[in-house]
């Protein structure tokens, strides 16, 4: 006889968690390299993005938009996010004045910033990136001046701006969505 036939549901229940939390995965940590950087890429207009994954919550496809009068053009409404308002910004346009086309393609970048969530709309998503630290020494210095305050640097091949979501929530024209 099995010494499980012997044990009450919740105490077969408890066993299993213990052997579950025996085996857990310490992947986090095990990843983890000296002079490895992890971000998502991504392209918003025509340029090539990468944003740390730690800066970027989640990833979704465009929901329902409700437009929101009287804000500025690249503030595309607020979208219903399991039960939040979260504003929908169309990234491109804030940055160079270009509109957002949407294909099945475009994706919204969630980014936590003090007082809730925003949604960034991409033309795509290109998925995890890593930068070592080769790519980094060979970096170039970014030359748009639009860009030049949220971009760190450009890195790998094909050229990846590193995008500071940081810097983008806390820059004053970007806390200002009322209409002039």
């Amino acid at each position: 006889m099995s010494q499980t036939a012997t044990l009450s549901p919740f105490e077969i229940l408890a066993r299993y968690e213990r052997l579950s939390l025996v085996h857990s995965s310490d992947t986090p940590e095990k990843l983890e390299a000296p002079g490895l950087w992890r971000g998502i890429g991504y392209r918003a207009g025509s340029r090539l993005f990468v944003s740390g994954i730690d800066e970027i919550s989640e990833l979704l496809a465009v929901p329902v938009l409700t437009p929101v009068p009287g804000t500025q053009t690249w503030l595309l409404g607020v979208a219903n996010v399991r039960g939040n308002l979260v504003p929908v910004i169309d990234l491109a346009r804030f940055l160079f004045g270009e509109r957002t086309v949407q294909t099945e393609r475009t994706r919204l970048l969630v980014v936590r910033q003090s007082g809730g969530n925003v949604a960034l709309m991409v033309d795509e998503v290109f998925g995890q990136r890593t930068v070592d630290a080769e790519q980094r020494r060979t970096a170039e210095q970014e030359d748009d001046p639009r860009l030049a305050r949220f971009v760190e640097d450009r890195v790998g091949e094909p050229r990846l701006a590193v995008f500071s979501m940081g810097k983008l929530v806390r820059a004053p024209d970007f806390r200002q969505a009322a209409a002039a």
